[in-house]
């Protein structure tokens, strides 16, 4: 899996982590949806991964991602904020396959929208 954040996604998570001990996740999130083939996908910021998470080198830092989801994503993805919508997308050459992703700080048991 190859996943490359565009220079304004970059520029834009640079500006919103506070705290760069933090890691990177993607989080393919399936509470709420019914099933976990109606999954959404989140960037998360974490203290520490989980084990079914696997990291990636990507463009911008090492991302984390679970192992048991990379099923439901594609090969080849780019992460890009769109400024008029004020969030990021992630997409395919394909699809896009999060127009609208978030990026979540998740604290302990707390997770709060960055």
């Amino acid at each position: 899996m190859n996943i490359t954040f565009t220079e304004r996604a970059v520029e834009k998570l640079n500006s919103q982590i506070k705290d760069k001990e933090k890691k990177l996740k993607l989080k393919y999130e399936t509470e709420g949806c019914g099933c976990v083939m109606s999954g959404v996908t989140a960037l998360w910021l974490i203290d520490s991964g989980d084990e079914d998470d696997l990291t990636l080198e990507t463009n911008y830092q090492p991302l984390l991602v679970e192992k048991s989801k990379m099923v439901f994503l594609a090969d080849n993805m780019t992460v890009d904020f769109v400024e008029t919508a004020n969030c990021y997308m992630l997409k395919s050459p394909n699809e896009i396959l999060n127009p609208r992703m978030r990026l979540v700080e998740v604290s302990g048991v707390h997770e709060y929208q960055a």
